[in-house]
Parts: structure tokens; C-alpha cells; sequence
């Protein structure tokens, strides 16, 4: 009796031990030794995991997860292969690349060209992609870098001693010429036709909060100067070129009274933009393929030619190889892979050929110079296609060189109704790339009632993070960092 009792605390302890277990590993090509991104790494019935950009995964193991044999990973172009929970825990593994050719395994009856395959495919749009209320469990990275290539603000001059060259040279050599921005975001999107819901389960912020003080510190100093020479009852005109703009100064200037009205208000639980945020995100990236974006290819088949480039196979389904190019003003060159049988677009590869939009108006400038990633969908245990996966990159950059004057006037005092004046000429060029690589886990059909009872917690925030700490996602299924996030610091702290 006593060995059963001692029997069953081992197997207990064993036990929790597989529950608490995270597996990690690196996928690379056997032959280059180079990691894979974005492959599939799939441990369950519908279950898995995407390889980030370097091919390094990990995933939490439970019980009903230790009972498989084997764990699949499978990437375009490579040979699908098992491996067993112990071949991948802390270690690399390898898959080959493969030349698939399906054209003598799958039977036709009859032998489509490219022109009647994108028929079909525009034929099954409506019908192949799922439009049912939608619960996603996802994990959402978005990587922000911005540089700043010009930084050009000359002082022309001032009426207020204070806003003088030394201070705007100031200003200059504090705002940052490179920063990065990094939010890492696990939880549930709900989606009901235009309408969403979030719940956010964990997210981390990982960026440099001394740009962010400084720039307080400056707005304060600013503002404590305009307090000290600018009236009251003053308003600003900004004035750039011909054009100029009145703004009232009344706020700056309101008394701040500690009444029992604002010490109720305090009470109440602070909303963040932080989830508004990230629904905004999830929705312009996830309707993408359909929606009002600049990817028109899966919308306006006809502005594009195709060729018919092969065959291969994607989550163990045949698909046609469709390369896409411009005709005419389209934007985006790339490849669909189509699924044989019905025809859905499983996998889209896209980039731009050329600046999507460009403005330039009166010394301001406008362009967007990269649009490009790629786009998965699968089935997961339902009948219609959800997406899977997203890896999108956008790139930007916007410019001014024009004149600026900020003048206060005051139509109390008498004589003339302008007071003070700070002349600048800006000449200022800004570089931004934004990232973002979405993973989704788990895709359920849910109900309309249940989509309209959901709460969400508008007081949510992000934890910040000034360095990267392999602690904070422990237990957790995400996409892993790449090399810039685990070694992201923030110098003295």
C-alpha cells in the first residue's frame, strides 16, 4: 500500500513537471544551416506554432500534448518531418529542402490554365473564407524603428529672451535619431462583421523611457516659459508660409481646483489607449486581404497577370503556384498558393514594385516605400478558411521644409494686437518602418450572444519592460523574440 501511495506522488510530481514544461528549439535547412522562418511547428490535432524570422520556436507543453508521437514541422519547399519531444528540447534540428512535383500525383479532369484557375479562385472568394462571429486566440508583435535622416531647425528669431538659439539648439540635440518600439500582445479578438472585441491576456512594451522623459521635460519647460510671458486671454497663430491656424491659450492657463468633483473622477478606473490600440491594429491587419487596404490583389483580380509557375503542397493540401505581376497601375508582385480543390487562396506572398503613394505639397512630404510579407490561412477544424498567420512590413517617410512662425496676439491690449514672435525655418526628414507578425492559435466560430454579452476591460495596460526578460512569457505560447529583442537594453537602468 505504501509503494502505491509513493507510486502516485511520483507520477503526480511527474506529471506537473510535463504541465510546467516549456519545449525550445531552432529549425534550420540542413544544407545552408540557416534557420527557416516562419515554418510550422505542429504538436497537436490543431495546434502549433510559427518559427520567428531566425527559426527558433518554443511551446508549453500539457498532458494531452506529451501523449504524441511525434511533433510535425513543415515549411514551403522542405520535406515534412517528425521529431520527438526529446529531439527538440534545447537543441537545433534540421529539415531537407524538397523539389515537390504533384503533377503526377494529383489527377485532373481536365488541365486548368492560369486564366481559368484565377476564375475559379475570384468564383469562390464570397464562399471559401469564413464570415461567421470569430474568436481568435492570437499573439501579435509589432517592431516600430524610426530615424530620424534630417533633423534640420534654424532659429530665425524671438521677442521672448528665453526661446532663444541656445534652446532650440537644445531641443534639437535631444529629440533621438534612432529609437525602437516593441509590443509583444497575447489574447483573444473577437470579430462580428465590422464590429471586434479584445481581451487581453499579457502584453509587454519594450522601449528606451528616456526619450519619453526628456521630451516631458522639454513640454514642461516650454510650457512654463509661455506661462511667464504670454497673457491670459492671448491666443497663438501658427503660421507656416501663407498658411496659418488660431489657437486658444485659455487651457494652458486654467487653474487646476482640487474639488470633490475631481477627486471622485480620479477614483474611477483609468481607460488606456492601449487596447483601443491594438483593436485598431488587429483590424487593419487582419482585414488586409479583403478589406479597404492597399493589397488589392486578392480584390481586383484584374489588374494583374498571371503565370502558372508549378504546383507544391501546403498544410498536406495541393496547391497551384500562381505568380502575380502588375498590369497597368497595380503595386504588388508576388505568388498565391491555390488550393487544387477549391480553389481558395491558402497563402499569399506580396511586395511592392514601386512608392504606393507619394505627396509632395508646399515643402511637406509624403511616401510609402514599403508594403510587403506574406499571409496564411487554414481551416483549423471548420469548414471555411481563417487566417493563420501574417508577417507584414510598412514603411514610410515624411518631410518638411518649410517656414514656421508662432505669433501671440491680444486683442485686449491696446495698440497693436501682436505681442510675441518665434521665427523658424524647419527642415526635417523622418524615417519609420513599422512590423508587425501575427500568430493565431485557435479559431472558434462563436455566437452572436456571446459576442454581444463580452466585457472588455478598457483599463488594460502593457508592462513595461526597459530590457527583454525570458521570464515574462514563461508558461506561455508566443512567437519568439528575435535577436534584437532578446538583446534589447535600456543603457543605466
Amino acid at each position: 500500500m505504501r509503494k502505491s501511495i509513493l507510486s502516485f506522488c511520483i507520477s503526480l510530481c511527474m506529471g506537473g513537471a510535463v504541465v510546467a514544461q516549456t519545449i525550445s528549439s531552432k529549425l534550420v535547412d540542413a544544407k545552408t544551416q540557416k534557420g527557416i522562418p516562419y515554418a510550422t511547428i505542429q504538436y497537436g490535432a490543431h495546434q502549433g506554432v510559427i518559427t520567428n524570422e531566425e527559426g527558433r520556436f518554443s511551446f508549453v507543453l500539457d498532458q494531452e500534448i506529451a501523449e504524441q508521437d511525434s511533433i510535425y514541422v513543415s515549411s514551403m519547399g522542405y520535406q515534412k518531418t517528425g521529431f520527438t519531444l526529446a529531439q527538440l528540447q534545447d537543441s537545433i534540428i534540421t529539415i531537407t529542402p524538397k523539389a515537390i512535383e504533384l503533377s503526377g500525383v494529383y489527377l485532373f479532369d481536365k488541365e486548368l490554365d492560369v486564366d481559368e484557375i484565377m476564375e475559379r479562385v475570384e468564383d469562390r472568394l464570397p464562399t471559401n473564407y469564413n464570415k461567421a462571429p470569430l474568436k481568435q486566440r492570437f499573439f501579435l508583435r509589432q517592431s516600430s524603428f524610426n530615424t530620424v535622416q534630417k533633423m534640420g531647425i534654424e532659429f530665425k528669431k524671438s521677442t521672448i529672451a528665453e526661446l532663444d538659439k541656445h534652446l532650440i539648439d537644445s531641443i534639437v540635440s535631444i529629440l533621438p535619431r534612432n529609437s525602437s518600439y516593441y509590443t509583444e500582445t497575447l489574447g483573444d479578438y473577437y470579430q462580428n462583421g465590422e464590429e471586434n472585441k479584445l481581451e487581453i491576456i499579457k502584453a509587454a512594451e519594450l522601449y528606451d523611457k528616456s526619450n519619453e522623459g526628456s521630451m516631458e521635460a522639454l513640454s514642461d519647460k516650454m510650457e512654463a516659459i509661455f506661462r511667464a510671458n504670454v497673457k491670459p486671454d492671448s491666443y497663438l497663430k501658427i503660421k507656416s508660409g501663407i498658411f496659418g491656424e488660431k489657437v486658444p491659450l485659455d487651457s494652458i492657463f486654467e487653474e487646476k481646483e482640487e474639488t470633490d468633483e475631481l477627486e471622485g473622477e480620479l477614483k474611477k478606473p483609468e481607460k488606456s489607449d492601449f487596447l483601443g490600440n491594438r483593436k485598431y491594429i488587429l483590424s487593419e491587419i487582419t482585414d488586409q486581404f479583403f478589406g479597404k487596404s492597399k493589397l488589392d490583389v486578392a480584390k481586383k483580380l484584374h489588374r494583374y497577370e498571371y503565370e502558372l509557375l508549378g504546383y507544391s503542397e501546403l498544410e498536406n493540401q495541393g496547391v497551384y503556384v500562381v505568380g502575380f505581376a502588375p498590369k497597368g497601375r497595380a503595386d504588388f508582385k508576388g505568388k498565391l498558393f491555390v488550393n487544387i480543390e477549391n480553389f481558395a487562396i491558402m497563402r499569399m506572398d506580396y511586395e511592392n514594385i514601386k512608392t504606393i503613394k507619394s505627396i509632395k505639397l508646399l515643402g511637406f512630404s509624403y511616401q510609402e516605400l514599403k508594403y510587403f510579407g506574406s499571409t496564411v490561412f487554414s481551416k483549423f477544424d471548420g469548414d471555411k478558411y481563417k487566417l493563420k498567420f501574417m508577417n507584414f512590413t510598412f514603411g514610410r517617410k515624411m518631410g518638411v521644409d518649410r517656414p514656421l512662425k508662432v505669433i501671440e496676439k491680444n486683442k485686449h491690449v491696446k495698440g497693436r494686437r501682436k505681442q510675441n514672435e518665434l521665427s523658424l525655418a524647419l527642415d526635417i526628414v523622418n524615417y519609420n518602418t513599422e512590423k508587425y507578425e501575427l500568430v493565431v492559435f485557435d479559431s472558434d466560430v462563436l455566437s452572436k450572444a456571446n459576442f454581444e454579452a463580452l466585457k472588455e476591460d478598457e483599463t488594460i495596460k502593457a508592462t513595461y519592460l526597459s530590457a527583454y526578460n525570458p521570464e515574462f512569457w514563461k508558461g506561455y505560447t508566443i512567437m519568439e523574440p528575435n535577436q534584437a529583442i532578446r538583446e534589447f537594453v535600456v543603457e543605466g537602468e
